[in-house]
């Protein structure tokens, strides 16, 4: 949304499908805020219980924290994601590890 070479922050509009989520990552040298815009989402940092989240819901990820965020699995979910530092991509969050999560924001 900011295409800014000057801006040293990313802002991006983040939509995903029923059941989508990203990797485990962490930021570094930053940090993440998301806005929650639409539907319903998860929200979890590694060793922590998941977050279920709704319109309005705000998100503060500091920096070097692993954690993950995406979709319920009856739910679209979007989000304006304001990012700061760089991102390392981790392992994927297992199908598993996914419903347990899910099961537990609840």
């Amino acid at each position: 949304m900011v295409a800014d070479p000057a801006v040293n922050v990313g802002v991006g509009n983040v939509t995903f499908e029923p059941g989508c989520r990203n990797n485990w990552h962490i930021h570094h040298d930053g940090f993440q805020i998301l806005l929650v815009t639409g539907g319903e989402g998860l929200y979890q940092e590694d060793g922590q219980p998941a977050r279920l989240l709704k319109p309005g819901d705000v998100v503060v990820t500091h920096d070097g924290v692993k954690h993950w965020h995406g979709a319920t699995k009856d739910s679209w979910f979007s989000h304006i994601a304001i990012t700061a530092g760089t991102p390392e991509w981790l392992e994927a969050v297992s199908d598993t590890d996914y419903a347990k999560a899910e099961e537990g924001a609840k």
